[in-house]
């Protein structure tokens, strides 16, 4: 786990990472806590927070929501596979951990397009038969689909948990982002679900600030309306209550706490294909 190894450093970088550019998954590791991240994301990150203390609640509602989605999918429906797109690294409580703890025969495929992603998932999935993690970019998912990988444990004519936690906000609009979901709709059977959490603009001109940033870094990051985030869903998915709503405010187990500023800027959203 991402907080079980020593800082990386640029002297022990995996072959084939970029050092001079910062990391979507390696900067989300470093605001959640973790260990497996560089220079460059922190210096990102810190940036971030220096100019807008707070920010890191978007990650870490984005966590808790995840593992709320994932436990009320096992629990109340029959499905028993997922597919995590743009996974991101190794944290606590990840989607297989959480799915096999309720029902142990869950499967779940990890893809994402940072190689450090796939050297840390394989060292912690070593074991796991029913968990795999390989290296795609989201953005060709007929590849992720044809994958070996993919096929080895998703069988397509069962339903499919479509996980896109926290990554199509990381689509610009000429990306397409409707697109790649409207993908998987047409290849996944009824009673499947798909969980899309997303950065929410909510009029707040904090989402402008954190956009020109991030924009700026990586090049990559879009703060969308309700509107749009949920224009990004195939017409024929049923969303389902409580809608989308703050991450927070997803089903919480607890009592909903009152959303906080920041928190209001990444949403969270269940639908189901009929």
């Amino acid at each position: 786990m991402a907080d079980e190894v020593p800082q990386d450093s640029e002297e022990n970088a995996i072959p084939g990472i970029d050092l001079s550019t910062p990391s979507i998954a390696r900067a989300y590791d470093y605001m959640l806590g973790g260990k497996d991240n560089f220079a460059v994301d922190r210096a990102l990150v810190d940036h971030i927070v220096s100019e807008m203390p707070g920010s890191p609640a978007l990650a870490i509602d984005n966590r808790a929501v995840l593992i709320r989605a994932i436990r009320e999918i096992v629990e109340t429906t029959p499905v028993r596979q997922f597919l995590d797109l743009g996974s991101g690294l190794p944290s606590a409580e990840n989607v297989h951990q959480v799915a096999q703890r309720y029902a142990s025969e869950s499967k779940v495929v990890y893809v994402d397009n940072d190689p450090i992603v796939l050297a840390h998932g394989r060292a912690l999935l070593a074991e796991n038969e029913n968990t795999v993690v390989f290296q795609a970019d989201l953005r060709e998912p007929k590849s992720i689909y044809d994958s070996p990988d993919t096929r080895a444990l998703i069988d397509f004519e069962k339903p499919v948990g479509i996980i896109l936690s926290a990554i199509l906000h990381h689509l610009n609009d000429d990306e397409n982002p409707a697109e790649l979901v409207q993908f998987w709709y047409d290849r996944v059977p009824s009673g499947s679900y798909f969980f899309v959490s997303h950065f929410r603009s909510a009029d707040d001109p904090r989402s402008i600030q954190l956009q020109e940033v991030v924009q700026q870094s990586i090049g990559r990051g879009r703060w969308r309306t309700d509107e749009e985030i949920l224009g990004l869903l195939p017409e024929g998915l049923t969303v389902l209550p409580p809608g989308l709503v703050p991450a927070s405010q997803w089903r919480p187990t607890d009592e909903a706490e009152e959303v906080t500023p920041w928190g209001r800027l990444i949403g969270a959203v269940l639908a189901v294909k009929p």
